[in-house]
Parts: structure tokens; sequence; C-alpha cells
């Protein structure tokens, strides 16, 4: 009897170390899948059954399974921190005015999206940066505390995770086959409410707003941050408010097509005109949080003009604008994927891997899907006849080695299409500043020109340098870095404005 006990004993604890030797075998496999694999094994399990609505706009199967999954996000900032208590309307704050220094730990608020069942969620870097705490609230008043996996103010993508398990999940979807006029669920926690879903369509594609290009205004960062942002927002007009950023924008099918980030509005409020960027961006970002801890980005090592300066551009060279389907090539950098494959000036890129571009924007995005060594295949026009290429692309060293500005000052002062002259004493007390230079002349088709800066307006700053002749702007702009450049002034009805001039570098 007494063997016998022994022997059941030795059987129940090697049926437990090998039950958890298995548990352990399990876990690190799965935490070795990638997102997209762990969103395949999820749906497996729980499949999604959905019937599109789009005839007679009926979201609630939609909003029923995505809104489970669409979480509250709730960041403390130290003492130090410029925040107001809401990222989203910090942005448009500091548009109108200065940093607002606190003494005491502020709170702010955004949305997240929870994308597999053992805990990541993609949200928007803004959301979290700098934050010295991320608190994670479900729609069931379920709460963990995150860790930041990573973070990219080039996208506004970052991903946390949450120690968590069996979770709900977003599928996420395909954003490239999405079409304009299609109708769309926003899902996130606005103005700090419960989680609140508003409806809309898809009002534009591939936009470039130029709003993850203003440097940090946090007075404690001494270094100078102009970016080389990733734009292709999708638009719509479904109903985006301060505390949706981060959250979800999904089809009818309930699928996650799009990462909701910023507005247009003058007010910081919803007016009309809402910004996600693409899932199928974010997909690859979020993969390299998760393999990297940052995004491994391939580079084609090209210029070429913003939307903005297009037209005027072409003009210059003797082109109709109407003329170019594609994407008009400025110039290309020494030693870049882009010169190895034999790219010149001039040339007009039409095709990435099968898909037509048509603005600067959508060749961003492309180009940003990959990593070092890829290889894209290229189309291109020269002297009226397409030709093909393949790319292989490099990383971001191979951008640092090279010039930091593919444009000399002499070339970045010209475009600007302006004159300055020096501030009266009385101007300066007038508008309360100590350095600046005022707009003597605008010339037709310059950069000034063509965002609407008249003669009056008042330069305080380029690229984070103060000016006060055009030895400081010429200085200034020797600052100009990836061919992004900054100006920060004062327009003649005293509204103070701050505004980006990209010159694109892929």
């Amino acid at each position: 009897m007494k063997k016998i006990g022994i022997t059941l004993l030795t059987a129940i604890i090697g049926g437990a170390i090998a039950i958890g030797s298995y548990k352990l075998i399990e876990d690190k496999v799965a935490d070795s899948r990638s997102l997209e694999e762990k969103q395949k094994v999820y749906f497996a399990n729980n499949p999604l059954n959905i019937t599109s609505s789009v005839g007679d706009a009926d979201f609630v199967q939609a909003a029923a399974a995505v809104t489970p999954a669409v979480v509250h996000i709730k960041t403390t900032y130290d003492s130090r921190s410029n925040r107001s208590g809401d990222p989203f309307q910090d942005m448009f704050e500091d548009f109108f005015g200065g940093p607002r220094m606190r003494s005491a730990p502020v709170q702010a608020s955004g949305s997240g999206v929870i994308i597999s069942d053992d805990g990541y969620i993609v949200t928007n870097n803004h959301v979290i940066e700098d934050a010295t705490k991320i608190d994670v609230i479900l729609p069931d008043k379920r709460s963990f505390e995150a860790k930041i996996i990573g973070r990219d103010p080039n996208t506004d993508l970052a991903l946390i995770k949450v120690n968590g398990t069996g979770l709900p999940i977003v599928k996420m979807g395909n954003s490239d086959i999405v079409r304009v006029g299609e109708w769309v669920l926003a899902v996130g926690y606005p103005f700090t409410l419960n989680t609140t879903v508003t409806a809309g369509i898809i009002s534009a594609k591939g936009r470039s707003i130029g709003i993850l290009d203003q440097p940090s205004q946090n007075p404690y960062d001494s270094g100078q941050q102009i970016s080389s942002a990733i734009e292709s927002f999708i638009q719509t007009d479904a109903a985006i408010n301060p505390g949706n950023s981060g959250g979800a924008l999904v089809n009818t099918n309930g699928e996650l097509i799009g990462i909701n980030s910023a507005i247009a509005s003058r007010t910081g409020s919803y007016a009309g005109y809402g910004f996600a960027i693409p899932i199928n961006l974010a997909k690859k970002i979020l993969e390299d949080f998760k393999k990297y801890g940052t995004v491994k980005r391939g580079y084609l090592g090209i210029t070429f003009p913003t939307a903005s300066s297009e037209a005027a551009l072409l003009k210059e060279k003797g082109i109709k604008p109407g003329s170019i389907q594609g994407v008009y090539i400025t110039g290309v950098q020494k030693g870049s994927a882009a010169a190895e494959a034999g790219l010149k000036e001039g040339d007009i890129i039409t095709n990435i891997n099968g898909n037509e571009i048509s603005s600067s924007s959508e060749l961003s995005e492309r180009v940003a899907r990959h990593r070092p060594g890829d290889k894209l295949q290229l189309v291109y026009q020269r002297d009226g006849k397409d030709h093909k290429v393949t790319v292989t692309l490099k990383g971001e060293e191979s951008i640092k080695t090279a010039s930091a500005s593919t444009k000399s000052v002499e070339e970045i002062y010209n475009q600007l299409g302006a004159s300055f002259a020096q501030l009266s004493s009385a101007q300066k007390q007038r508008y309360r500043i100590n350095s600046g230079v005022v707009v003597s002349d605008v010339r037709k088709g310059g950069i000034f020109d063509q965002n609407g800066i008249p003669r009056g307006t008042i330069i305080t700053k380029i690229n984070g340098e103060n000016v006060n002749n055009t030895e400081d702007i010429s200085n200034a702009l020797g600052a100009t870095k990836n061919n992004m450049m900054r100006i920060d002034g004062i327009a003649p009805d005293g509204t103070r404005f701050w505004v980006n001039f990209p010159v694109g570098m892929q």
C-alpha cells in the first residue's frame, strides 16, 4: 500500500512538472508570435460574425464588437511637464500661446486599442510621451498599469503593454482597400467621457497636414527636434475630439483601419475634419516596436516638393503641373539607395511594388512600410518613357553620413521668395518680443506666397533660432535638417503662428 502511495505521489509530481514545463514553453512560443499571428490565433477561436451594413448604415454589430477593446489611457506627468491635462488639447493651446509650467503633477487622457489578448495596445505617441505613469482602464472597469514598448514621433504611434490575459481585441483590417465615401466609426474617450462611438465617412486619403513636424516645446529639452515625419492620414468627418487620440477608426465589418490621431480645428474641438494613421503603416511600425523596441526605417534617399510648393516648382521648370502623374524628384542623395539604382533629378516615380503613386504623402507611406535591406520595385518616368528598377533601401546611418541638408542656404533663401527688414524698438515693444524681422516683400510663387504669409508679417524664429537680421536668417537656415524648416511668427493682425516647410526626403 505504501509503494502504491509513493508511486501515485511520484506520478502526480511528474505530471505537474510536465504540465509546468509545457506551459512555460507555450508562453514563450506565444510571446514570440508577431502581432498579426496573435490576431489570427485569437480570431480563429473567436470568429467575428458581423454582416456589413453599409446599405442601411446600421453600425450596432460593429460597435458592439469593437468597444470592449478600446481603452481609456490616463497618463501622469511630473511637475516639470507643460501638459494642460489633455495631450490633444495641448497641441492647439501651444499653437496660440506658450508652454504652461505647473508646480504639481498633472494628468492627461487619451485612448488606445488592444490588438493582442496578452495586452499589447496601440495608441498615439503624443498620448504617452514623457509620461511618468500610464494607467489603462477597460470598459469593464478593469485597470492596469502599462509600460512603453516603443514609440515614434515621426508617425505619432506608440505600443504599450499591460500584464493581462484573455483580453478582448480589435481585428486589424486593410487600409489600402479603404475607399472615399465609405462609412466608418470612430471609437474612443473624448473629453474623458466613457466609451463613445461616432459615425461618418472617409472624406479623403493620403492627407499631409504638417502636424507631426512641430518641434518639442518643452523648455527642458535643449535639443532641436525637426523630424522627417510620415504623414498619409485617412481623413474622416466622424466626430473626433480631445481624448479620442489613439482610439480606433473601424469599418462596418468591425475591422481596425486607422488610429485616430488629430483634428483640424481653430478651437481644439471637432470642426468636421479628423485624421487617422492608416493601419497598414501602423502594422509595420508596431511590429518593429515589438521586435526591436524602435523603428527600423528604410530610406530611398530622394527629395521632392510638398503639395503646396509642387505647382510653382514645376512651372519654374517649364512643366505643366497637371501633366505630372506621380512624384517629381528634385534631388538624389549621394550614395543613397536611389543613387545606386540610377534615379536622377527630374525623374517621376509613378509606382511602388505595383501600387500607383500620385502624391508625396503616398510615396512616404509606402517607403515607411519597409526596413533597411528591403527591396522595392519602382516604376519611374524619364524623358516620357517608363523605366523599371529594383531599389534596396538603406538605413538611417546612410542619411546621417551624408549632408544634413541637400539644399544650400542660398537655395532655401531663394525658395522662400521673401525679403526682410529689421524690427524697430517700437514694434518689439508692441508685440512684447526681443527678436524678429519683418517681411518687407513677398515674391509670387515662393513658399511665403504659396502659404499666404503677407508683407508686414513678423518672423521671430527660424528652425528654433531667434532672428534679427539677414545674417541671423542665413545662420538659422543652415540649421535646416532633413529638408524640414520651421518658421515662428506673428501675423499682421497680431495672431501668433508656426508653420513647417518640408522638402520631402525619403
